[in-house]
């Protein structure tokens, strides 16, 4: 699985992302996984036709001290699909940017 990873992150400040996901972004069964949507003016040309399988999301997956980003763009609404698949370059930046930009927002010291 390709993905961004952050760690050496207190636990204490573990807890801001927690709480920070459980209400900016989809929360799982699990805990510690959360989605996020991805704009509609980034999903690909494949994803904008997959209007039944919105939202496209991608996973954020809480660690002890760590918080993982996962590059692949997936359905919500169904398991296996032609749309589900690694980001573009776009959604790259924009999974990249929403790391970077709640980090900064919450400070967190890495």
């Amino acid at each position: 699985m390709r993905a961004y990873l952050i760690d050496e992150i207190h636990p204490s400040q573990m807890e801001k992302i927690n709480d920070f996901l459980k209400k900016n972004a989809i929360s799982s069964h699990l805990d510690d996984i959360f989605w996020v949507k991805i704009p509609e003016n980034l999903l690909s040309n494949i994803q904008l036709e997959h209007t039944n399988c919105r939202p496209h999301v991608f996973t954020v997956e809480l660690g002890a001290e760590w918080i993982k980003l996962e590059f692949l763009v997936r359905s919500l609404s169904t398991m296996r699909c032609s749309c589900t698949g690694y980001c573009t370059e776009a959604q790259r930046n924009y999974i990249l940017d929403f790391a970077h930009n709640t980090i900064d927002r919450l400070g967190i010291i890495t």
